[in-house]
């Protein structure tokens, strides 16, 4: 059978390319060799978020009577409904996504793709069969997984990938996360909050070292409040697993330390699908792990295209969904924006919250521009002091010559719902004064956005 396009993968990349494909007229197939929904809905993205969410709420029962209520009795996190619920979580949106497929006349099968000359796949199913498919456009989006360091290879039970962390039978006592990306902190801070006694391992100098400085320092402040113990600059030598307890031999800038935990979670990155699936025999040119692409996400040989985490670019979820519409869009005639990867808004799910967009503040200082910055703490924000989540804050970077807006970096409750409006104004070149001038609604943690824009141009009216 001849398609109008094939998807390989069904992640947020490959379902919303082939949904806009079928909106484009296109007869389309979607090739997946697990779940639909890919690592995002089923084991990365949706279900993380309802592991944070358990621990959101423990966290306010254990605290409720600094808000006037009182529980009676021990509270205690119930790690097996935990997870029970995160994977029910997960399911569910795995059916939503099989429901949306019907409603859009989408043709699904299960298997292993590879790529083949010709605008042809095979796909190999569970029994070993083999079926040939072609296709007049073939998009690969196939994501990646969880990368593996020669000293810390994964066994599955003493020392983890992220998949693990998601469903442990137990809770551990004790936990060593090694790597301080958005994987590692969430999950630091989710076992963190729920009783584990975690060690964070760092090797950069600052946690989420992505972010702005002052953004790390501060989640770093708050993750030690939290009791949690922060060790950057630190390097992972070894792990000797032979023991009821892994030793974890860790170098530091203060020398070597071992520390004692039940479980290591390995969560150093992440490493590409693309092994084995007929790059090579087609011919389409990759390096270091990445598809090399136009903007529209073609590769060097005709009717062949890649998206999501295995071209350069952000590792996001929502970037991959924008880079399938593009190149669909492309693909059927039309005459999509290339996406502006300057303006990708990242988010990390700990608590505080991270959300930011743009430069950092290192980063404006290195491309030259002269600057104009405008900080707002929650501790000023009523807002804040009424959830009783005062940690945080949002810093604005603007130019001083254009009044655009160069970056922003927020930390605190409900940032990562709030960035967008930082967004749209650098997609729409508002200025500092346009944002100033938009009248925001009070109370809320958003108008924490318009009064750090004040704070740059010194009218702080709460400051």
């Amino acid at each position: 059978m001849n398609y109008d396009i094939i998807v390989i993968g069904s992640g947020p990349g490959g379902y919303v390319a082939a949904i806009r494909a079928t909106q484009l007229g296109m007869k389309t197939l979607v090739v997946e060799r697990a779940e639909l929904g890919g690592i995002c809905l089923n084991w990365g993205c949706i279900p993380t978020k309802a592991l944070l969410k358990s621990a959101q709420v423990f966290n306010y029962a254990s605290h409720a009577a600094d808000y006037g209520i009182k529980i009676e009795g021990e509270i205690k996190a119930d790690f097996e409904n935990i997870v029970k619920r995160s994977r029910g979580v997960a399911e569910g949106m795995s059916k939503g996504i099989q429901f949306l497929f019907k409603k859009s006349n989408i043709d699904v099968m299960n298997g292993f793709a590879k790529l083949k000359p010709g605008k042809k796949i095979d796909v190999t199913d569970a029994e070993g069969n083999i079926s040939e498919i072609s296709a007049n456009h073939i998009i690969l989006a196939t994501g990646a997984r969880s990368r593996e360091l020669p000293n810390l290879k994964q066994d599955g039970k003493k020392i983890i990938g992220y998949r693990e962390a998601m469903t442990l039978a137990n809770q551990p006592k004790s936990m060593v996360v090694v790597g301080s990306g958005a994987i590692g902190s969430e999950f630091a801070y989710f076992y963190n909050s729920i009783g584990t006694q975690v060690t964070l391992v760092e090797f950069m100098p600052i946690i989420v070292p992505v972010e702005d400085e002052e953004v790390s320092k501060q989640l770093e402040r708050s993750f030690k409040k939290q009791k949690m113990k922060v060790m950057t600059e630190a390097t992972v030598e070894s792990v000797d697993t032979t023991g009821d307890l892994c030793k974890v031999t860790i170098n530091t800038k203060k020398g070597e330390v071992v520390v004692e935990a039940e479980v290591v979670l390995s969560a150093v990155g992440i490493a590409t699908n693309i092994d084995g699936i007929g790059l090579d025999e087609t011919g389409i040119v990759y390096d270091k792990g990445k598809v090399t692409v136009d903007e529209y996400y073609r590769t060097n040989i005709d009717g062949y295209y890649a998206i999501g985490d295995i071209v350069h670019g952000p590792a996001l979820a929502h970037v991959a969904s924008h880079e399938g519409i593009i190149c669909v869009e492309k693909i059927a005639g039309h005459h999509p924006i290339p996406l502006d990867y300057g303006n990708i808004p990242g988010c990390t799910y700990t608590n505080p919250e991270i959300a930011s967009v743009g430069m950092t503040e290192k980063q404006a200082h290195e491309a030259g521009y002269e600057l104009l910055i405008g900080k707002f703490p929650y501790l000023a924000s009523g807002k804040a002091t009424a959830s009783g989540n005062r940690d945080g804050f949002v810093k604005v970077i603007f130019d001083v010559k254009t009044n655009k807006c160069l970056g922003a970096h927020l930390i605190g409750d409900n940032v990562t719902e709030m960035i967008a409006e930082v967004v749209v104004a650098r997609k729409l070149e508002a200025t500092g004064r346009d944002i100033l001038d938009a009248v925001h609604p009070h109370p809320t943690m958003s108008e924490a956005i318009m009064e750090a824009v004040a704070a740059a141009y010194g009218e702080a009216i709460h400051l």
